[in-house]
C-alpha cells in the first residue's frame, strides 16, 4: 500500500476522505471540492482503491507520478493507494475489510464516493460505490478487529455521493446540493491534466469541453460560475434555515430584474 504521506501524519484523523476506483476519478468529479475543503482547513485524503492499471496507456510508475502531481495541485495533504486491483474491482467482503481497515485508521467525519453506473465505461465506478457504503458500514463492526489490521471499530457519521454525469440511471435523490467551485475551478483542470497518460492532446481537448461544460451547467443553477453536484442518502438537515436557503446565489444569466410581466424562474 502506498502513500503520499509520512509515516507520523499516516495515523492523523482526517475531515473528509474521498474514495473512486481509479486515480483521475476524484478529479474528475470532485476535484474542485476537494481543493476548496483544503483551502477552507479540513484535512483532506484521497483514497484510490485501485492503481488504475493495467491500461492502453501508462504504467503503474506513470500513474503513481501523476497521482502525485495532482495531489500536489489540489492541495490535499493525504493519498493513499488501498491496493485493490483494477479491471476485476468487486464489492466483496474481502475488499471491504481493506477499505474499511483505512476509515477505522483515519476515521474520517464524512465519506464522499463517486455514484453511479457507467455502462459504456469501466464498471469499476459502480462496484467502488458499492463496496465504499458497504465498507462505511463494515467500520463500525465490533468483535472482528482482526479483519481489520487490529484497528478498532468506527463509524463514518456522513455519507455523501460524489455524482456521475453520465450516470445510465435518472436517480431521484433525497436531496442535492451544489458546491461553488469557481476560485478553484483552475485547481481541478490542473489535476486532471496531470493524468498525461490517460489524456493525449485531442482526448483532453475533448475531456476539458465537456468537464467546463458540465461544471458551467451546474453552478448556473445556484447562481455560480462553476459548480460541482453532490447528494445524500437522506433529505438536508439544518438548524439555520436562512443559511440553508440563501445558500445560493440566483441566476447567473445576465436577464432584466423581473417585473410585472416577468414570471419568476426559481
Amino acid at each position: 500500500m502506498e502513500s503520499s504521506t509520512t509515516e507520523e501524519s499516516a495515523v492523523e484523523r482526517l475531515d473528509v476522505v474521498a474514495v473512486a476506483p481509479h486515480p483521475d476519478d476524484l478529479e474528475i468529479s470532485c476535484g474542485g471540492t476537494l481543493a476548496k475543503l483544503v483551502q477552507q482547513g479540513y484535512r483532506v485524503g484521497i483514497f484510490d482503491l485501485t492503481t488504475g492499471e493495467p491500461t492502453p496507456r501508462g504504467d503503474e510508475k506513470t500513474r503513481r507520478e501523476e497521482a502525485e502531481q495532482a495531489r500536489q495541485h489540489l492541495n490535499v495533504p493525504v493519498r493513499i493507494n488501498v491496493g485493490l486491483p483494477n479491471r476485476v474491482l468487486m464489492d466483496s467482503p474481502e475488499n471491504r475489510f481493506r477499505l474499511a481497515t483505512e476509515l477505522r485508521r483515519y476515521r474520517p467525519k464524512v465519506l464522499i464516493t463517486m455514484a453511479g453506473r457507467t455502462p459504456a465505461a469501466s464498471p469499476d465506478h459502480h462496484q467502488g460505490h458499492l463496496l465504499a457504503e458497504a465498507s462505511r458500514f463494515y467500520s463500525q463492526l465490533t468483535k472482528w478487529d482482526d479483519r481489520f489490521a487490529g484497528t478498532g471499530p468506527y463509524r463514518v457519521p456522513q455519507l455523501v455521493y460524489a455524482t456521475v454525469p453520465f450516470d445510465a440511471e435518472v436517480r431521484h435523490w433525497h436531496s442535492t446540493f451544489v458546491v461553488d467551485i469557481s476560485d478553484v475551478f483552475d485547481k481541478k483542470w490542473a489535476a486532471i491534466e496531470a493524468y498525461k497518460s490517460q489524456f493525449d492532446d485531442n482526448r483532453l481537448a475533448m475531456v476539458k469541453h465537456f468537464i467546463t461544460g458540465h461544471n458551467i451547467s451546474v453552478g448556473a443553477s445556484c447562481g455560480f460560475a462553476y459548480g460541482e453536484l453532490f447528494a445524500l442518502p437522506h433529505p438536508v438537515g439544518s438548524q439555520d434555515f436562512m443559511t440553508t436557503v440563501m445558500g445560493r446565489k440566483g441566476s447567473i444569466a445576465p436577464v432584466a430584474l423581473p417585473g410585472q410581466e416577468h414570471l419568476p424562474m426559481g
